[in-house]
């Protein structure tokens, strides 16, 4: 690891030296949860639409430089997203579910985005989850637990960088007997618009701005993260909304070019529930926010680094489990996600539960999952369904014989879920996809870059060399 090290920072040193004079536009786009199977699984099944069996290639991974990245934490072999964000922020690995500290969780480390705003650049941090959540909160924030969302909001407001975006601040924003968040936000001179029409009625002329969902959009869910791309509605703002935004206010800031942080935070979400085709919809998405960052580049190539990585592998992902085949191409009969999916469900239940029919349940799953409806469905995983329904039926019954006592409600919600459980499992059966886990894994994560200079993301790394080589790409001062 130290020749390694010593290798990388000599080319750093030779190669680097012009580039850095030259680059004023950085971005720099992580893939929450994206291994490299995340992104081979998206390029298969695009290929698969076509009716080819190979890939397609994506915008990031068409990039001319492609690497290998390194993600475990300094005390676990496995990182959480804390731990991995700061590695990918400041070039300094910690202990997992500590931001923006040492691993004695006391010592603060400065991210890229810090040394971007000493240099004078613009500095934009955003999200499609909640902007105090992990991989956001370890651009800005100094906190020895991820879970301390109020310090973080508090740290946000205090970085003084000029944009942020993302669905809101986590719950909680307020603490008793103090303002909250929005209000401390408001005080430290930062605009606050809901929505993309809000930003462009009101935005472009903020001093500093913050950029989240709107109301109307987060009540229909909670707003600690957007809805997954499978789920969205035309009101909802979509990380290819925030992107352009995002560029359209940080080069009218006056500075001397800008960085600017996206996060695509739902990948993880997604293969966290093993929801194979939610996965795939995100790592696209992410895409799509990539390519709109690849327009500014092409107009302005000399200037101008694109470089996407990812804090870790969620899900254990494996294409492929037994037949040597693979079905990626039933996914594009998944119109929902499992979340989603199960929400609907439980909230018809909640909501009337006197009509609520579970003689409509098979319907539900193949106009939403499409589980035989353009998913083949075998005898053994349709009666698998089938019990799920009729333990559902048999919890309802219950619950009305209780004369729908709240106590007896749960039950029937509990076995909603198992329903949505199963469904999933029956997703990735048909097209052929496995997973080790639900949490996080130890697997490669990508890196891919275009822009001068950023040749030396080449060949395997570890995630602490990302940030301060495009630092010295783009003439930061490292502190």
């Amino acid at each position: 690891m130290k020749r390694h090290i010593i290798i990388l920072a000599a080319i750093l040193l030779a190669g680097i030296g012009t580039a850095a004079a030259r680059v004023k536009y950085v971005f720099y786009f992580i893939g929450d949860g994206m291994g490299v199977n995340q992104v081979n699984v998206t390029e298969t099944y695009l290929a698969a639409l076509h009716g080819r069996i190979g890939f397609e290639p994506l915008l990031m991974s068409s990039l001319p430089v492609v690497g290998l990245v390194n993600t475990y934490s300094a005390t676990n072999g496995v990182t959480d997203s804390a731990a991995g964000g700061t590695a990918l922020a400041s070039g300094h690995k910690t202990k997992n579910l500590a931001i923006g500290v040492l691993e004695d969780l006391t010592t603060p480390v400065n991210s890229i985005a810090a040394w971007a705003q000493a240099s004078g650049v613009a500095v934009g941090v955003a999200t499609n989850v909640a902007v105090t959540h992990a991989t956001p909160a370890s651009f800005y924030g100094h906190q020895p637990k991820r879970q301390m969302y109020y310090e973080l909001g508090q740290d946000l407001v205090h970085s003084g960088y000029d944009f942020f975006a993302g669905s809101d601040f986590h719950r909680p924003y307020t603490r008793e007997g103090e303002p909250s968040l929005h209000e401390q936000a408001a005080a430290a001179g930062y605009t606050i618009v809901k929505g993309y029409r809000d930003f462009q009625r009101r935005g472009r002329k903020a001093d500093k701005l913050i950029l989240f969902q709107s109301d109307a959009a987060n009540a229909k869910q909670e707003s600690d993260c957007l809805p997954y791309t499978l789920d969205m509605t035309r009101d909802d703002l979509t990380l290819e909304q925030i992107t352009r935004a995002g560029i359209a206010y940080l080069t009218t800031r006056g500075k001397d070019g800008f960085f600017f942080q996206i996060e695509g935070g739902k990948i993880d979400y997604a293969c966290h529930r093993n929801d194979i085709g939610t996965a795939i919809n995100e790592v696209i998405d992410l895409d799509n926010a990539v390519r709109v960052a690849y327009e500014f580049y092409e107009q302005h190539p000399d200037e101008t680094i694109i470089v996407i990585s990812a804090d870790h592998e969620t899900g254990g992902l494996v294409m492929g489990c037994g037949p040597y085949e693979l079905h990626t191409e039933l996914l594009r009969f998944q119109h929902r996600s499992i979340d989603e999916f199960k929400w609907q469900l439980r909230n018809a239940y909640t909501t009337a539960p006197k009509r609520f029919a579970t003689s409509t349940l098979i319907a539900t799953i193949q106009k939403d999952l499409g589980l035989d409806a353009g998913i083949p469905v075998s005898d053994s995983q349709r009666e698998r369904l089938q019990h799920r329904i009729d333990d559902i039926k048999a919890a309802i019954e219950a619950h009305a014989s209780q004369g729908y006592a709240q106590e007896g409600q749960q039950a029937v919600l509990d076995r909603i879920n198992a329903l949505g459980e199963t469904a999933k499992h029956i997703l990735s059966e048909a097209a052929l996809i496995s997973w080790a886990s639900g949490g996080h894994s130890n697997g490669y994560v990508p890196v891919y870059a275009v822009g001068p200079g950023t040749e030396v993301f080449q060949g395997r790394i570890d995630n602490t060399e990302i940030a301060p080589a495009m630092a010295r790409i783009a003439g930061y001062t490292v502190n």
